[in-house]
């Protein structure tokens, strides 16, 4: 019987991989066979999940750990891929094949003769890979690889409309807030890494008195994963002070919509509260702030869906509220009331966001035949000054856009303008002369003082992030732009290369995939310098109409730089944090931070080559406030 579990859930894993490859190699204007397979596979693993959910709760409902093989191991290191099946997988299975079923039928009519027919299936097939990577990971190194999948599909969803400005420059804002839930997971396996001294698989948190006796042992620590996990959650699942970003993912054609920010996608965050319940069920201080979170969100978000004109904005707002009573629910321990919560704003929301586009037809009927006046409200109760203020509060959406951009983006903008007082030679001479440096000092590590090697890997550190930024800021050259990502990388490695066991073999899995992504990125471009004008980082190129083969390999290029799970970048970086120290905060911080703004750095860099209205006059031109 174990041998059958296994099958399946290899079948589960292994279905949606093989749908997404095929469906790279049919041709686009096959419209047929592209809707045939994506609805054909994504159902046949719904009739698959059915029958193996009654096989499994007639076994009585045991959970199921599959340990599949090592990617690499050190020493205590071990990353390993990691299958996990029990009750949360299951309902979490059943309810993303059947929506994912039902938009794939949906989509086939809704956009045929759609210039993107192809493309749409593609990325929904690569979604829903994702999706069933993270329920069904075992493990934090698992899950992240999914994570990646369904971060990289949004923004390729929400820029579906690539001749448009809006669609493009909220993709890249959808996915800064996705590179921050990444920051949260990478953190929570560096705390981890120190608190078990392994890689630690969900199986073993079940185990209470083992789960206590760590947490005891370092409380504060604890507290911090939990917080991690919770920046990963809220990010994903658009809460708090998060939430600003969904409405503004709408921008993709609504069945994108529907599956990514009113079902599945969105719902990832309460996933993973779910899935790590047992490590800080009894933690009160983050139970008691996951609480208040939520009902915040909730109170916030309910007002802010009231004066939407927009029929997806007001389902979104709907939504993160209904998933901040959900969070309430997680926290006070409500599992099962939580799942069923779950599954029903899930479908509701999908069938909200479906019907949207005729939502104006329906009201021009009600006004005709059923018209009633406006119920009289909570908010006409009070003081006309106070009501209008408030109003406005909500129209400006509490101003969380503008508090991402005054804590996060401005200082980062406002550093990198601070490099553009130097002359870029300048600025490469010091990379150059930082980077030298550290090479020849590193040769003499054991020879250093221990103050001085504990203070290096931060400086290092530091430097990589101030280059990562300029990169971020820079709007002259593209070439520039994506050699400074690469030195950040090697800043990076030799931050790290200062502790104790971090050799060359390390290094060789952390920068390979860089440099090659990094060296092939600059041939793409240089390929396009040779027939376009010129290129450069100060607007948006439209590039991909004329070069769509140039826009494939350069978007692998720069998931390859952005340590997307393609290359052996992504086993390196967890490598570089499992050697970080406990007591190195500051390394940890600016090591991920830098991790995060390269990810923004490289796709702004393929938003602005070769998305966007066309540079060129005899294209069509979308209006910017389309």
């Amino acid at each position: 019987m174990e041998l059958t579990f296994k099958f399946f859930i290899h079948f589960f894993i292994l279905l949606p991989l093989a749908s997404f490859t095929l469906s790279l190699f049919i041709p686009k204007k096959n419209e047929n066979a592209l809707s045939i397979l994506a609805y054909t596979s994504v159902g046949l693993q719904l009739l698959v999940s059915i029958f193996f959910t009654y096989q499994w709760a007639s076994q009585g409902f045991h959970e199921i750990n599959l340990k599949e093989f090592s990617v690499y191991q050190n020493g205590n290191y071990d990353f390993y891929l990691d299958f996990y099946f029990d009750k949360l997988t299951m309902v979490y299975l059943l309810l993303g094949s059947s929506l994912t079923f039902l938009i794939t039928i949906y989509s086939r009519y809704y956009l045929h003769r759609e210039e993107g027919y192809k493309r749409f299936f593609n990325t929904i097939l690569f979604f829903f890979l994702g999706f069933i990577i993270i329920i069904f990971s075992g493990n934090l190194e698992t899950m992240f690889i999914g994570w990646e999948v369904l971060g990289i599909s949004s923004f390729l969803l929400i820029a579906f409309y690539r001749d448009r400005y809006l669609p493009v420059k909220n993709a890249i804002k959808v996915f800064s807030v996705y590179r921050i839930g990444d920051v949260g997971i990478i953190l929570a396996m560096w705390l981890s890494h120190h608190l078990w001294h392994e890689n630690i698989s969900f199986a073993k948190l079940h185990n209470a008195e083992l789960v206590h006796e760590h947490i005891m042992q370092n409380s504060l620590v604890g507290l911090a994963i939990a917080f991690m996990f919770y920046i990963s959650a809220a990010a994903k699942s658009a809460q708090l002070p998060f939430s600003s970003w969904l409405p503004r993912a709408m921008e993709g054609p609504t069945p994108s919509s529907a599956i990514f920010y009113g079902s599945l996608s969105v719902h990832i965050g309460a996933f993973l509260m779910l899935r790590t319940i047992h490590f800080w069920e009894n933690q009160i201080a983050f139970k008691v702030f996951l609480i208040f979170s939520g009902l915040l969100t909730a109170i916030i978000a309910t007002f802010i869906s009231r004066v939407q004109s927009s029929i997806k904005s007001q389902i979104a707002y709907a939504s993160i509220a209904q998933i901040g009573l959900i969070f309430i629910e997680i926290a006070l321990g409500w599992e099962v009331f939580a799942l069923i919560h779950i599954t029903g704003n899930a479908f509701l929301r999908t069938y909200q966001l479906l019907i949207s586009p005729s939502v104006v037809s329906y009201k021009i009927r009600e006004q005709f035949y059923h018209f009633k006046r406006k119920p009289a409200t909570l908010e006409d109760s009070w003081p006309k000054r106070f009501e209008y203020a408030f109003y406005i509060l909500n129209l400006k959406e509490w101003n969380l856009d503008n508090l991402m951009y005054t804590i996060l983006w401005n200082p980062l903008k406002k550093i990198g303008r601070n490099w553009q007082i130097l002359n870029f030679k300048f600025v490469f001479y010091f990379i150059g002369i930082v980077i030298f440096s550290g090479l020849i000092l590193i040769q003499f590590r054991d020879e250093m003082p221990a103050i001085l090697r504990h203070q290096l890997p931060f400086f290092f550190a530091f430097s990589g992030f101030l280059i990562v930024v300029k990169a971020y800021t820079e709007k002259d050259s593209v070439r520039k732009s994506l050699t400074l990502i690469m030195l950040n990388h090697v800043a990076i490695a030799i931050a790290i290369s200062f502790n104790e066991h971090y050799d060359f073999m390390h290094n060789f899995w952390y920068l390979s995939g860089i440099l090659v992504s990094w060296f092939v990125g600059l041939l793409v471009i240089n390929y396009l310098r040779n027939r376009e004008e010129w290129i450069s980082l100060d607007q948006f190129y439209g590039h991909v109409y004329e070069h769509p083969k140039a826009a494939v390999i350069f978007l692998i290029c720069c998931l390859g730089l952005a340590g997307f799970p393609i290359t052996p970048s992504f086993v390196g970086e967890d490598l570089i944090f499992s050697h970080i120290h406990e007591d190195q905060i500051g390394l940890a911080f600016f090591t991920a931070l830098s991790l995060v703004i390269n990810g923004l750095a490289t796709v702004r860099i393929y938003a602005r080559v070769f998305l966007g209205p066309h540079i060129k006059t005899y294209h069509e031109v979308a209006k910017r406030s389309s």
